[in-house]
């Protein structure tokens, strides 16, 4: 592996920005006052204050109504995430400022209460996160995502979790609340069982060991747990799907969902370049299935489709998750969420 390849990293480059007409480059190392220290890239925590901080969902095909977000950028740094995208937005990359430099929203708990002091807002489950991580690393020394969870419970309003870490097991109390009213429900991504391959695909994220041994916990606690096998990568890991589904079963998962992998704009690039340098011998391979999957490209764009893919290997891949959903957790479901016990203005109902 190259010496100068960054441990702790996803990205190993720094991609274009095409919403921005500047940028800086290193490729003219004559020009450059100092050698730049490869592996010595920081996180910057960025500090910002939205107006709002609940998210209309107007994509079909994502299994929610409404997100909340309260980081932007992911210092989990996986390598495949299609949020990337979303960090030119701000000015950013997708590559390695995606996961170095962390967009906090301090306000995001006042902001959420404000949400629900508004007359028009109909209960409806809210998800946490549907961009990037609400448990990243940042979370354990901000704990917005749990004051955040402490106003959904003071209003009663249904909220949804989806995570690649167990930090979440810090607010197992709320959870533990949430779940007995039927208001919560939580959803960990498990990419891979095999632990040298999920630390390269997703260097900051919780084992796979430690995400069942957290359903375990959660489950014995009331907390309904899901999980998402996601995203499936063919050539890499799509062989581990029975023994994914089986594993979280095993530990108490009520159901699974899945996603093939799409790398859409500059992750393509971040991608290629990761994948040549941790997998050369089987670059061609995985690139090229990724293609198959994809009618030709890395990324579809096409709603409904470009989730599960298109073709023979996408069939191989669907056929293989239902087998072993309907094998190991057939029976299993998930609580229905109650939004009947919404509080209108955050107080008790007397009568």
């Amino acid at each position: 592996m190259d010496r100068d390849y960054r441990k702790g990293r996803g990205s190993q480059i720094q991609t274009k920005n095409p919403y921005l007409s500047q940028e800086y480059v290193t490729e003219h190392w004559e020009g450059l006052d100092e050698e730049l220290l490869m592996e010595q890239i920081p996180t910057q925590i960025l500090y910002e204050t939205p107006k709002k901080i609940v998210n209309k969902v107007e994509s079909p095909d994502v299994g929610m109504a409404y997100s909340l977000n309260p980081y932007q950028g992911c210092e989990h740094g996986c390598i495949y995430c299609y949020a990337r995208k979303t960090h030119e937005y701000w000015g950013y990359n997708a590559g390695l400022d995606f996961e170095t430099k962390i967009i906090v929203k301090k306000n995001a708990p006042e902001l959420l209460e404000k949400h629900f002091l508004q007359k028009s807002w109909k209960p409806e489950t809210i998800m946490l996160s549907g961009n990037t991580d609400c448990y990243q690393p940042i979370e354990r020394k901000l704990g917005i995502t749990r004051k955040l969870l402490e106003v959904f419970l003071k209003y009663r309003n249904p909220v949804g979790i989806i995570s690649k870490n167990v930090t979440m097991l810090r607010d197992l109390d709320i959870l533990s609340e949430l779940a007995k009213l039927n208001l919560v429900r939580v959803t960990l991504s498990i990419t891979s069982l095999d632990e040298k391959l999920r630390s390269k695909l997703e260097p900051r994220t919780a084992s796979a060991a430690r995400k069942l041994k957290a359903i375990e916990q959660m489950t014995k606690a009331g907390v309904p747990v899901s999980i998402m096998n996601a995203p499936i990568i063919p050539g890499l890991n799509h062989h581990e799907i029975p023994q994914i589904i089986k594993a979280a079963a095993d530990h108490g998962a009520v159901s699974a969902g899945y996603t093939v992998v799409r790398l859409n704009g500059y992750i393509g690039e971040v991608f290629e370049d990761w994948l040549r340098k941790n997998f050369p011998d089987r670059f061609d391979k995985v690139w090229n299935q990724i293609c198959e999957v994809h009618g030709g490209n890395v990324n579809d764009s096409e709603f409904g489709r470009r989730m599960r893919g298109s073709g023979q290997i996408s069939d191989i891949i669907s056929q293989l998750f239902h087998a072993s959903v309907e094998r190991h957790m057939k029976g299993r479901h998930v609580p229905t969420m109650d939004t009947s016990l919404f509080r209108r203005g955050g107080h008790y109902k007397l009568f």
